[in-house]
């Protein structure tokens, strides 16, 4: 393992374990694995598939950008994940579980962050009426990768600057 990927598990393994005890209560748990699940894709496909039919040719524009984005955040977030190859929490210490079972391998970056980020960024671009919406959700999206034992907290910090890194810089090109 790289000797930096090592040095930042020691640090934030100790975050995770709080994280981890904390939430082991089934009642806040079941939460976070739902809106977990819904960050892996549910959401934001439904949010881009209803966009065009409630918004025309304008919610039509914002959910391509959307997901032309996601898909370039897609290959960006893949190709990260292969090269780094950071072990999960839960997978580096015994006493982290994963409460849900991971999509993949690896931790680094957050793959549900960076497209919660991105696309939340975006469609608030759009439509700054959703932020009530939005904004909570990835919030929640975020936490819940750490609060169930598949990333550490640079995996989702990172992953977030990605996002808005990307979206950003869509919006300056169609500006």
């Amino acid at each position: 393992m790289n000797p930096f990927l090592r040095l930042l598990n020691e640090l934030e393994t100790p975050f995770c374990r709080r994280w981890s005890r904390a939430y082991r209560r089934p009642w806040l748990l079941r939460p976070f694995a739902l809106v977990s699940r819904l960050g892996n894709g549910v959401f934001w496909y439904s949010l881009i598939a209803i966009l065009p039919i409630v918004d025309g040719l304008d919610g039509l524009e914002a959910a391509l950008h959307m997901l032309l984005i996601g898909g370039i955040a897609l290959i960006l977030y893949k190709r990260l994940k292969g090269h780094t190859r950071r072990i999960r929490p839960c997978h580096y210490a015994a006493d982290i579980a994963a409460s849900v079972p991971p999509l993949d391998r690896y931790s680094f970056p957050s793959g549900h962050t960076l497209h919660a980020v991105t696309f939340s960024t975006i469609a608030l671009f759009y439509y700054p009426q959703l932020g009530w919406l939005l904004i909570p959700f990835t919030l929640l999206v975020a936490a819940s990768r750490v609060v169930l034992g598949l990333h550490y907290p640079s995996d989702v910090l990172v992953a977030s600057a990605i996002g808005l890194g990307l979206a950003y810089g869509s919006l300056l090109l169609i500006a």
